[in-house]
């Protein structure tokens, strides 16, 4: 009988598992993908919060710290975009994918592929799936309502089964997985494996400070929210001080606070404010932002890096799936791993056990 964790996503991405640990920014990190990847999924390194020369560091790391392939995610309106593009294609030897949210177009879709990189954009709507399919990608990511960061309002139990009827490449749920039977599930949808974020964020490996960690352990479900006053659009967030704040504040203060986090990204990053401007510009012609929204859209990170790099999880944004509020614990790679395998094939072998007993 046929493996059923042995997937068209194992088979192409070159993983044991049929599980991605997703790019997360300032949290995906070299240490996080090595283990993760060793341990048997998908590691995606978090390059759209990279500068060109960091992120070929960033790459070189994990190519010393594992043997498996991995991925890299970027988009096409950070700074330093089109070396990032060279940089990746270079280490295609190893470089097994890339994901994007924001991405390239068809012509640079086709590079990838020339380099037999895969494209496996992150999408959150029927109508972005095909547009993403129409340019030539090789799977899709979908994220139901349930997931951290940007969100939208349809639940992956729904968006799931549309996409999977909408369109003919791969697709992989994201959006409230964390075990065994998430990934069961999935798969019976008919995915060929499941993306988690903040499952990985609250592992032993995970890079953010301990004080951060313990609120994501702590939080349950009525603790995390939607806001849309981070920069207008919806964004999860576990509930503190800064978000409080922020869901008081009028348009004024959203201004106020995009123009200081900007200036913050300028100090770390380098670049000049008319990079800065470009990148906000750019998402306003692929993603329907307003130019406001774009702006505190490229500055928002930098709250985000307050709690999750600086540990401060009060005077900063802690972005979450809706999951973390049923996780209480921090287990290693290895160990989550192996507890989703094992409860993956628990599940499928119940339900093949029931058919064939008529129960």
């Amino acid at each position: 009988m046929a493996d059923p964790l042995a997937t068209l996503l194992t088979e192409r991405l070159g993983c044991r598992l049929p599980v991605i640990q997703t790019a997360m920014g300032w949290i995906a990190t070299p240490g996080l993908v090595i283990a993760s990847s060793e341990a048997g999924a998908f590691g995606f390194l978090a390059g759209a919060v990279m500068q060109p020369a960091e992120l070929e560091a960033a790459i070189l790391s994990v190519k010393q710290g594992t043997r498996q392939p991995f991925g890299v995610n970027f988009h096409m309106f950070q700074p330093g975009a089109v070396e990032i593009v060279e940089i990746i294609l270079k280490h295609r030897d190893q470089v097994r994918a890339v994901s994007f949210g924001r991405g390239p177009d068809a012509k640079m879709i086709g590079r990838f592929k020339d380099a037999g990189i895969l494209c496996v954009p992150t999408v959150g709507a029927v109508k972005h799936a095909q547009k993403m399919v129409q340019l030539g990608v090789d799977m899709v990511t979908v994220q139901g309502g349930e997931g951290g960061g940007h969100t939208g309002s349809v639940a992956s139990t729904i968006l799931l089964p549309q996409v999977l009827d909408a369109v003919k490449v791969p697709v992989i749920a994201a959006g409230g997985f964390g075990d065994g039977r998430g990934l069961a599930a999935a798969l019976a949808f008919g995915a060929v494996g499941i993306a988690m974020g903040t499952r990985f964020l609250m592992t032993r490996e995970s890079p953010i400070p301990d004080l951060t960690k313990a609120r994501y352990v702590k939080a349950g479900t009525d603790d995390i929210l939607v806001s849309t006053k981070v920069d207008g659009l919806p964004q999860r967030m576990i509930k503190n001080a800064l978000l409080n704040r922020i869901e008081r504040s009028t348009g004024l203060g959203i201004w106020r606070r995009a123009v200081e986090s900007g200036l913050a990204m300028k100090r770390q990053t380098g670049a000049s404010f008319g990079e800065l401007f470009k990148a906000a510009k750019g998402m306003t012609s692929h993603g329907g932002l307003t130019l406001p929204q774009a702006m505190m859209a490229a500055s928002a990170p930098m709250l985000i890096q307050k709690a999750v790099v600086e540990g401060d999880p009060d005077r900063g944004l802690m972005a979450t799936g809706l999951v973390a509020g049923r996780l209480d614990d921090l287990p290693g790679c290895a160990d989550l791993l192996a507890g989703i395998e094992r409860d993956a094939r628990a599940r499928i072998a119940a339900l093949s056990s029931s058919s064939t007993t008529g129960v």
